[in-house]
């Protein structure tokens, strides 16, 4: 059987307090969830090896999604943050993404190829080049017909 909660806590804190001298003296954190690894399996095998491609980015996008949904339930309204994902699925995929990004409160999306967002969270649109920031126009345009630029300085 797993750990409970309590136990997983009491645990940090003790590995904590042990490493504490440690961390001080190299300037960093040894001990906490973000040192530890994730380790997937895809049916009975380890996923880091045995994944495919779109395997190992469904992997991490279903890790993403179910910590966006964990911080929804405990009362946060987090930004999701979908950096050029939707090159990478199949429609049936983008359009089960697109209705999960649409009911978030704020949504961040990056893509090589606007195209490949979804036409339902085309929103606000800009495009970053050579240190410029132009916010586009929602027909799509380049830039000259009602675009503003503001310079990265």
């Amino acid at each position: 059987p797993l750990p409970g909660a309590a136990e997983l806590a009491a645990a940090l804190r003790d590995r904590v307090a042990e490493r504490r001298k440690d961390e001080v003296d190299r300037g960093i954190t040894l001990v906490g969830p973000h040192r530890d690894d994730l380790v997937l399996h895809l049916g009975p095998a380890p996923a880091k090896g045995y994944a495919s491609h779109g395997e190992s980015w469904s992997f991490a996008l279903a890790v993403k999604l179910a910590c966006f949904a964990l911080l929804r339930n405990e009362g946060d309204d987090p930004i999701l943050v979908l950096d050029d994902v939707f090159a990478e699925l199949d429609a049936g995929r983008r359009s089960a993404l697109a209705e999960v990004a649409g009911s978030a409160e704020q949504t961040l999306i990056t893509a090589a190829v606007a195209e490949d967002v979804p036409a339902a969270l085309r929103g606000t649109r800009v495009q970053v080049a050579a240190g410029t920031l132009a916010v586009l126009p929602r027909d799509g345009g380049d830039g000259d017909d009602g675009s503003t630029e503001v310079d990265g300085g």
